[in-house]
């Protein structure tokens, strides 16, 4: 039987920044990994370079049922305080774009920042899988591989089952319904999304990317489409994927269409005026100025305009360009958790403490990072949650 101040299940971003914080405080922790490795989505994350933060990261970039609840911790922990930390340990890195930062090297150097970071009071012990988690009397029990270990702190770190080849699961959901904490249905974001029916011929453009604004659900009014986002959209063998569309992923319920704006720089009358300066141009040259030229065929051959600009009514222009503007794609599905990069749900927040992480119910039991109903948008937000609430239970242990 060993006996430690706090154990902490599950050896990732939160769980790591959770054990170094509390390490520094002098607590003997241990952090139970199931994996050979600590670290591991860390060290797929961004193309093996880590997408840590993004400057820009603040409550408007997450999703949760209470929307108010990751105010305390991001507030508290802010994506700045992470660059001094991996500034401190002379780290290069980079802005990519729209405020995310990624390592110049390699993810393995946050993983070892990490760990380094835990220090001796810290023991890192992977290849541990639990098998039974019992309190009694004030005190926790786990079972893991043969061995008992013993705190009156427990952590539930273990993210969400978003990446399941990578070890991802639901045992942090499990875990909190054995304490009696409800937990919001996860489902899977920050994913492809599938089409069906008439939308399935788009399939043939598979490969084709172009800047697009992409929008989930109605549109309330022309022209705003309440939350949207101006990335890549990528045409799949299944579908469409690529940054625009993970990000709307996340907004978007089964049952709902995803609107796509073509030419989301272009104004409304961009037809209307090149039929007044270029009355010979058709649309598919039109739209080969701007987008690939698969994708401009297939939208010009599904908009029926076959005659030249100055022979098509401004009616039909208008038409035309309100089609592209607002362009409806009706997923039949997702690809599903194995694709996913993140989970929506997960642990109630109704059941925690904002500022300590700490399940209100049964005192000493703890809820970080992906497995807390608090889902962050593609570009380093979720490490900056995995950081934030990682700290704030850090600091209460």
């Amino acid at each position: 039987m060993k006996h430690y101040d706090a154990i902490i299940l599950g050896g990732g971003a939160a769980g790591l920044m959770c054990a170094a914080q509390a390490g520094k405080r002098g607590l003997r922790v241990a952090v139970l990994e199931k994996e050979e490795k600590p670290g591991k989505k860390i060290l797929i994350s961004g193309g093996g370079r880590c997408n840590f933060t993004n400057v820009d990261a603040g409550p408007a970039n997450y999703l949760s049922d209470n929307p108010h609840f990751a105010k305390s911790a991001l507030a508290r922990y802010t994506p700045q305080e992470f660059i001094e930390l991996v500034n401190s340990y002379g780290i290069a890195w980079h802005e990519k774009t729209l405020g995310q930062l990624f390592c110049d090297g390699s993810a393995k150097q946050i993983v070892q920042m990490l760990l380094d970071e835990c220090g001796d009071s810290v023991d890192v012990l992977c290849d541990a899988f639990v098998s039974a988690v019992v309190h009694e009397d004030g005190a926790f029990a786990v079972a893991a591989s043969g061995q008992q270990f013993t705190a009156p702190k427990l952590v539930i770190a273990t993210g969400g089952p978003s990446i399941p080849k990578m070890g991802a699961t639901g045992f942090a959901y499990d875990l909190a319904r054995q304490f009696g904490l409800k937990v919001v249905e996860p489902r899977p974001a920050l994913v492809p999304l599938t089409l069906g029916g008439e939308d399935v011929l788009f399939r043939e453009l598979s490969g084709v990317s172009a800047p697009v604004r992409a929008h989930a659900g109605t549109q309330k009014r022309p022209g705003n489409f309440g939350i949207s986002f101006d990335e890549a959209a990528l045409f799949t063998h299944k579908g469409l994927s690529g940054p625009a569309i993970l990000q709307i992923s996340s907004y978007w319920r089964p049952g709902e269409e995803v609107g796509i704006t073509f030419l989301p720089q272009s104004d409304a009358d961009w037809l209307l005026d090149l039929k007044r300066d270029r009355p010979r141009a058709g649309i598919k040259t039109a739209l080969r100025e701007h987008l690939p030229d698969r994708l401009a065929d297939a939208l010009a051959e599904r908009l029926g305009i076959e005659s030249e600009l100055g022979n098509v009514s401004d009616k039909a222009l208008k038409s035309a360009a309100e089609k592209l503007a607002d362009w409806r794609f009706s997923p039949n599905g997702t690809e599903g958790f194995a694709k996913a990069e993140v989970t929506i749900g997960g642990i109630s927040t109704s059941e925690l403490s904002s500022k300590t992480m700490e399940a209100k119910r049964v005192p000493g039991l703890y809820a970080i990072g992906e497995a807390v109903d608090v889902t962050g948008w593609l570009g380093g937000y979720n490490f900056q949650w995995a950081w934030a609430s990682g700290v704030a239970a850090g600091e209460s242990l």
